[in-house]
């Protein structure tokens, strides 16, 4: 009878525990949906986006309409 109960403690431990890595591990990925794509750099303000959402114009990425039409901002 004390083997049996023994027995049963060890699974239950070792269950728990493979459980627990399980949980875990899921948690610390993310879901693939929402990593995300390649970024770009504007060239005009510097902000770092995914290129799904950059506006691209003369070969360079901006982050919106406005700095594209502004253009690559100028060194200091």
């Amino acid at each position: 009878m004390g083997r049996i109960l023994l027995i049963l403690v060890v699974l239950f431990v070792v269950l728990w525990l493979v459980r627990g890595f399980l949980l875990t591990r899921k948690r610390d990925t993310p879901p693939p949906e929402k990593l995300p794509g390649e970024l770009v750099t504007c060239a005009h303000c510097g902000v770092h986006l995914p290129r799904a959402e950059a506006r691209s114009a003369g070969g360079l990425d901006y982050c919106s309409d406005e700095h594209g039409r502004l253009g690559p901002r100028e060194p200091p």
